[in-house]
C-alpha cells in the first residue's frame, strides 16, 4: 500500500528540469481528480475491513439506523471520537456517531503531505468575510478557515503539531469559574489518551499506554541551527509538554504513529470499529437538534444521508462536537443563541445566550523566510531520492515524515507582554523550506495569497534552498464572532475574524517584535553558517514603506497573515454570572437539558497550544463527566 501511496505522491512532484509555471498549474488543476480516484478506491486499512468501518454493523446505505440510543454525538473530531470510544466502555450503553464526512484516504497519510489535504474533499473549505485592512494579499481579500469534514474531523487535515498549552493557562481557566479545568486536573487526561515514544520527553508528563501516538518526525539538519540559535539567545532546549520551563526550543511533537498520521480515527476509532454497541455514521449531515420547547430537554436530532432524511432520539444524551464552527451554528439553528440575530431570521428564541460571539483564533506571519548556500532544506527532487524512498517504506522515517516542513517550536515572550507570570506570547514554528518550496502548488494556495503577491515576492526564489520562521501570536486580544446566514443548515455560517482589531494595537506590535526576534535568531551564528539571507522582495502593496521598517512589516502583516485554524470560544464555557457563557464547567448548555457541547467551542480564551491535542483532552473529561452524571464512572 505504501508503494502505491508514493506512486501517487510523485505523479504531483515536478520534473527534475521544470520550472515551468504552467506545468505546476497543471497538476493543480487537475489534483482533485487525482483525490478523488483515490477517495473512491483507495482506504488506510486493508479493503476486507473497509465496508464495516464506513458503515457501522447492520447498517446499509439505505437502511434506518436504530430509532433510538442512549446516546448521540455530532461529530467525529478530537473530541467526538474520544467520546464515542469512552462512553462505549460501557457495555449496556447505546452510542450513535453521526459524521458529515467519510474516511480517510491514502493521501492524508504521508506527514509531509499535510498541506495537500486542504485540497480535498475532507476540508469544508470555509472563508472569512472580508475584513477592511485585512488579508490584502489574499484572493478576494479573504483568509481561507480549513476546517476537517472526515471521520477524525480537522485531525485528518491538520498539520499534526502536538502541544498542549502552558500551566498557566488552565490554572486561568478554572479561576474564571471553570472548577475541574487547573493543569493538575486536566493533565491526567492528556497522559490518558497519550501513546508516547518521544525519544527525548520528560516521562513524568507523557504516557504510553492511550491511544494517540505522540512521536518524533523527520528532522533536518537546520534544525540543529534553530536549537543552537535559541539556545545563545536564552532559549534552553525544553520539552514543551512538560511545562516545567515556559520559554525554549524543541523538536516538534507530532500526532504520528510509525511515520503515518495518527488521526483520531485511527486512534479511537479504528480500534473499535466492532463494538456491538457503537454505531458510526459517515455522510451524516446533522441539520436539526431535537429539543422539547416545554421540558426544554434535548432528545434526538435529524440528519440526511444519501437524500434521505432520518430522526434518531437521544434517551439520555446529545452530546455536540461538531467543533467551533458547526455546533454554534446547530445550536442557533435551534433556537439557543442571540436573541436579536435569531428574530432577525424568523427562528423562535429557546435560550438567549452569545453563541458565535467570543471567536479568538491563531494568527501567523508566513513572509519572514531566509536563503542559504547549501542544500540541506526540503525541496520536491531530494524527495526522490531512493534513500529517502527507502527510508520511508522500511523504517517510517525520513523526510516523508516531515510534517509538512515544520520541524521545531520555540516559545518566547516579548518585550511587549504585559504579562507578569512566566507566560509565553509567541511561538516560533520553525520550517525546513519556505512558501516557494512546492513551487506555489499547495501552501500558499490554502493560504489563498494571490498570484500576483506569490509572483512577486516567492517565485524569484525557486531552487533556491530556505527555512522559515512562522511566529504564531499566541493570546489574541482581538475577538471576532461567527452568524448564521440563514435558517438553511446547508448554507455556511458568516466567519468575521476581526483581526488586528484591539483598540491599542498589542496584537500587530507583538508580531513586530518577534520578527525582530527572529532577525537576531538568524544573525546567531549556527544560521550564518549557512550564509542565511532574508528574502528582502517587496510584498506588492508595501513598497511606499521603507523595506524592514516597522511601518512594512505592519503592512505585510495585513497583506499574509494567515490563520492556523485554531478557533476557539464560540460556545464559551463560564460560570452562570458570565453573560458571556454558553456552557458550565461541566459542559451542559445553559437552559437546556441533556444536551452538552465537548469540542474546542467551549475554551473560554485562547491558549497557548495548538488545538488538536486540547479537544482529545476535552474529550476525555467530558466522557468522565459523563459517566459520572450517570453513575458508570469506576471509582
Amino acid at each position: 500500500m505504501k508503494y502505491k501511496l508514493l506512486c501517487a505522491i510523485f505523479m504531483l512532484l515536478p520534473s527534475a528540469n521544470s520550472n515551468d509555471a504552467d506545468y505546476m498549474n497543471s497538476i493543480y488543476q487537475n489534483l482533485n481528480e487525482i483525490y478523488g480516484h483515490y477517495h473512491k478506491t483507495q482506504s488506510f486499512m486493508d479493503p476486507s475491513e473497509w465496508k464495516t468501518w464506513t458503515k457501522p454493523k447492520n447498517i446499509g446505505r439505505n437502511q434506518l439506523v436504530s430509532s433510538s440510543y442512549d446516546f448521540i454525538i455530532v461529530g467525529s473530531g478530537s473530541a467526538g471520537a474520544v467520546i464515542a470510544n469512552r462512553l462505549t466502555e460501557v457495555p449496556n450503553w447505546n452510542v450513535l456517531l453521526l459524521e458529515a464526512g467519510k474516511g480517510e484516504n491514502l493521501f492524508s497519510q504521508v506527514p509531509l503531505a499535510a498541506p495537500t489535504m486542504s485540497f480535498t474533499p475532507y476540508n469544508w473549505d470555509y472563508l472569512a468575510e472580508h475584513q477592511p485592512n485585512m488579508s490584502q494579499g489574499f484572493e478576494q481579500h479573504r483568509m481561507r478557515w480549513p476546517r476537517g469534514k472526515a471521520l477524525g474531523g480537522t485531525s485528518v487535515i491538520n498539520f499534526m503539531i502536538y502541544t498542549r498549552g502552558n500551566r498557566h493557562d488552565f490554572d486561568r481557566w478554572a479561576a474564571q469559574g471553570n472548577p475541574g479545568w487547573s493543569y493538575d486536573e486536566v493533565l491526567p487526561y492528556y497522559m490518558k489518551s497519550e501513546r508516547s515514544t518521544l525519544r527525548n520527553a520528560d516521562d513524568r508528563y507523557h504516557g504510553t499506554d492511550g491511544y494517540l501516538g505522540v512521536s518524533d518526525v523527520y528532522r533536518s539538519p537546520l534544525v540543529d541551527s534553530f536549537i543552537e540559535g535559541g539556545n545563545l539567545l536564552g532559549l534552553p532546549y525544553i520539552d514543551y509538554n512538560a511545562n516545567v520551563q515556559s520559554f525554549g526550543v524543541s523538536p516538534i511533537q507530532a500526532t504520528v504513529l510509525r511515520g503515518a498520521r495518527h488521526s483520531v480515527a485511527k486512534a479511537f476509532l479504528h480500534p473499535i470499529r466492532r463494538r456491538r454497541n457503537l454505531h458510526m455514521l459517515t455522510s451524516a449531515y446533522v441539520t436539526k437538534l431535537l429539543i422539547d420547547p416545554t421540558t426544554r430537554e434535548a432528545y434526538g436530532v435529524e440528519y440526511e444521508r444519501f437524500g434521505k432524511k432520518y430522526r434518531v432520539g437521544a434517551t439520555k444524551e446529545v452530546i455536540l462536537s461538531a467543533g467551533s464552527f458547526n455546533s454554534p451554528q446547530l445550536l442557533m439553528l435551534a433556537g439557543i443563541g442571540p436573541k436579536e440575530h435569531l428574530q432577525e431570521l424568523g427562528i423562535p428564541v429557546l435560550e438567549d445566550l452569545p453563541v458565535g460571539q467570543n471567536l479568538q483564533d491563531h494568527l501567523t506571519f508566513p513572509g519572514l523566510s531566509y536563503q542559504i548556500n547549501r542544500e540541506l532544506s526540503l525541496s520536491a527532487y531530494n524527495l526522490l531520492n531512493p534513500i529517502n524512498i527507502l527510508q520511508y517504506l522500511t523504517n517510517g522515517t525520513g523526510p516523508y515524515t516531515s510534517l509538512g516542513g515544520v520541524e521545531a517550536i520555540a516559545y518566547i515572550k516579548t518585550e511587549l507582554s504585559d504579562e507578569v507570570e512566566d507566560i509565553p506570547d509567541i511561538e516560533l514554528m520553525f520550517m525546513d523550506g519556505s512558501l516557494s518550496t512546492d513551487y506555489g502548488l499547495f501552501n500558499r494556495r490554502w493560504m489563498n495569497i494571490r498570484d500576483d503577491v506569490y509572483n512577486s515576492v516567492y517565485a524569484p526564489t525557486h531552487n533556491i534552498p530556505s527555512w522559515t520562521v512562522f511566529p504564531m501570536l499566541l493570546h489574541p486580544k482581538s475577538v471576532g464572532y461567527l452568524k448564521l446566514n440563514s435558517r438553511d443548515p446547508y448554507d455556511y455560517p458568516l466567519f468575521y475574524g476581526n483581526y488586528f482589531t484591539d483598540h491599542e494595537q498589542q496584537d500587530i506590535n507583538t508580531f513586530v517584535a518577534s520578527i525582530r526576534f527572529i532577525q537576531r535568531l538568524a544573525s546567531t551564528e549556527p544560521f550564518q553558517r549557512y550564509g542565511s539571507v532574508l528574502n528582502r522582495n517587496p510584498i506588492p502593496g508595501c513598497q511606499l514603506y521603507d523595506f524592514d521598517s516597522d511601518d512594512y512589516w505592519r503592512c505585510a502583516l495585513r497583506s499574509i497573515s494567515v490563520t492556523l485554524h485554531h478557533q476557539i470560544g464560540t460556545t464559551k464555557m463560564g460560570p452562570p454570572n458570565d453573560p458571556t457563557s454558553v456552557v458550565n464547567n461541566e459542559l451542559k448548555v445553559y437552559g437546556v437539558k441533556r444536551l452538552r457541547v465537548a469540542d474546542c467551542s467551549v475554551i473560554p480564551f485562547a491558549l497557548g497550544a495548538h488545538t488538536n491535542a486540547v479537544s482529545v483532552m476535552i474529550g476525555e473529561k467530558a466522557a468522565d463527566m459523563i459517566k459520572k452524571d450517570w453513575g458508570k464512572l469506576n471509582p
